[in-house]
């Protein structure tokens, strides 16, 4: 069985020295990789280890079949958002989808070396995204408990709204009357409204030494005076002699994870476990490393997306739709790690139509635009993923443009993205701007995973344009405020306010930005694509449970 691979850019044995361009953007973004799966450092993880508890990556090598089977999302969360703390790595959680006997599960660890595992506002996203790709494609959930709770000083931002803190037990509510296996085992803290996630999983296990309670002894003490200790309160024995709530009671970090896996060998192999072979799986047309040579890192250079789908899909499997329409869009079927798929994606050479003349690459026209929804249409009519690859830099504009019905087109294609009930899945290679960002599926659009790689740039649009507009109107704002002072703003200063607001914009668009609010799931390395790819098709045929009145599993 070929096994998921990790979405990241791979160990340092693993690449070449860097050649320059995507393949140099590519190392950077590893290197720093390294940084956020380090957590809280040596020191954070030396703290574990004299509690005599594994720290969360070291938990999840232990828990998988093979380190090399996990696919990790949602890495770079959380970064650079909260300067006031510190470094958040990963938001203080781990989450990715790894083989547990050969059975795909979505894995959520709290990391207890980063700020003592406390959820910020980017960890609850985080946990919330990993919650919804279990469901979507019925992935069992394993809970690795190890959380002080919500960080208290930005509770405001966390506490109370729709996709805050209360979704997720609510998640695990519609989880369990989904029929999709959620087992919690808590190894560290679990405390206060955080106590829930593991009430609410259908089994619960717990190692001696842990803490489970809505609020710890010295809360107790102050709101009611009672002196206890923490065993009494909240400890496993407890929980396990008295209180009833836990179902294994375990000595340590080791037997609590060898328990787990032999709770996941009994759900049904038939039901849950891993459909990823195929009897005939050909390798691609090109090698995969193509890429690097391909596509300039900054995006400036032509190339012909025919070419990196080359290095992505199975060699002699590409069957172009209306390959001599709408040439600005490329849509095709092909099979990918034997996996079907229909591919929209944008093509960065300059086409010319046989009515329009010569079209500029990564812009959707509007013949582009009726092809691309006439074929979304279609794979949803014979249940085929589809895959978009995005190198947007938006609609054609201009009068011909707008004459030939071009806002019309564009929302054809938006509607049909949006309507589509086949699985989605979106790879980010460069620019991702404007509309063409919704046509194309960005996140607002349900993709079941959306990648991206260290090229990619969100945003309304492109810096160039952007920061000149937002310059005009912080020159006007500038100048007001000297005159009212009786000053006058020099060239220089001028020179650089516009460089500063570029400097900002740019900033915006890195898809380290996005990457830390969730707008992706994971960077990864471009000559990984087709791996990552055949993966996530093969979790996506997964059927998704069906929404019913129904209680699940509820403590008694």
């Amino acid at each position: 069985m070929k096994q998921p691979p990790s979405a990241r850019t791979g160990t340092s044995q693993e690449r070449e020295a860097p050649a320059g361009g995507l393949r140099a953007l590519a190392e950077e973004l590893h290197q720093q990789e390294i940084l956020l799966e380090q957590g809280g450092g040596p020191k954070g993880q030396e703290r574990q280890h004299k509690l005599g508890r594994l720290f969360a990556r070291e938990r999840i090598a232990r828990l998988l079949d093979n380190e090399d089977s996990f696919l990790e999302l949602g890495l770079w969360a959380g970064w650079r958002m909260y300067p006031e703390v510190g470094d958040v790595p990963a938001a203080g959680v781990v989450t990715g989808i790894g083989l547990v006997h050969n059975r795909p599960c979505m894995i959520v660890a709290n990391d207890a070396t980063v700020k003592a595992g406390a959820f910020f506002p980017q960890t609850v996203k985080k946990v919330l995204r990993a919650q919804r790709v279990a469901f979507e494609n019925a992935l069992p959930l394993l809970y690795l408990v190890d959380s002080a709770g919500v960080y208290l000083p930005m509770q405001d931002e966390i506490f109370p709204d729709e996709d805050d803190f209360g979704r997720i037990f609510r998640n695990n509510c519609v989880l369990s009357a989904g029929g999709v296996p959620q087992y919690a085992a808590i190894m560290g803290n679990c405390i206060a409204g955080g106590a829930y996630l593991p009430v609410l999983s259908d089994k619960i296990l717990m190692t001696e030494g842990s803490g489970l309670y809505l609020a710890g002894a010295a809360l107790v003490k102050a709101a009611i005076g009672q002196e206890v200790d923490q065993e009494d309160l909240g400890g496993a024995a407890m929980h396990a002699q008295v209180s009833g709530t836990v179902d294994f009671r375990e000595k340590d970090d080791d037997s609590c994870l060898a328990r787990l896996r032999e709770l996941v060998t009994l759900l049904p192999a038939e039901r849950w476990g891993w459909a990823g072979d195929h009897a005939e799986v050909h390798p691609p047309a090109r090698d995969p490393e193509d890429v690097y040579s391909l596509v300039d890192a900054a995006g400036r250079k032509e190339y012909d997306m025919r070419d990196v789908i080359d290095c992505i899909v199975d060699q002699g499997s590409l069957q172009e739709y209306k390959a001599e329409y709408g040439k600005s869009l490329i849509t095709a079927y092909a099979r990918i790690g034997g996996h079907a798929a229909g591919i929209v994606a944008n093509q960065r050479k300059r086409q010319e139509s046989k009515k329009e003349g010569i079209q500029i690459g990564g812009v959707i026209y509007h013949e582009s635009a009726d092809k691309a929804a006439r074929f979304v249409m279609d794979c949803n009519q014979t249940g085929i993923p589809l895959l978009f690859l995005q190198d947007v830099v938006g609609f054609m504009v201009g009068r011909d443009s707008e004459q030939s019905g071009i806002i019309r087109r564009g929302a054809k294609l938006v509607s049909a993205v949006s309507n589509s009930v086949v699985p989605k899945i979106t790879v980010v290679i460069g620019g991702s701007f404007g509309a063409g960002n919704y046509a194309l599926c960005g996140k607002a659009y349900d993709p079941r995973f959306i990648f991206a790689w260290p090229s990619a740039k969100y945003a309304v649009m492109g810096a160039a344009q952007a920061s000149g507009v937002i310059f005009s109107i912080k020159q006007k704002s500038a100048e007001t405020e000297a005159q009212q002072k009786g000053l006058t703003l020099d060239g220089d200063e001028l020179e650089a306010l516009r460089r500063q607001v570029h400097e900002d914009y740019e900033e915006t668009t890195d898809i380290r930005y996005g990457a830390a609010r969730g707008w992706v799931d994971a960077v990864i390395a471009p000559h990984l694509t087709r791996e990552v790819v055949s993966t996530v098709l093969g979790l996506v045929k997964r059927e998704t449970p069906q929404a019913r009145f129904k209680t699940g599993v509820i403590q008694t």
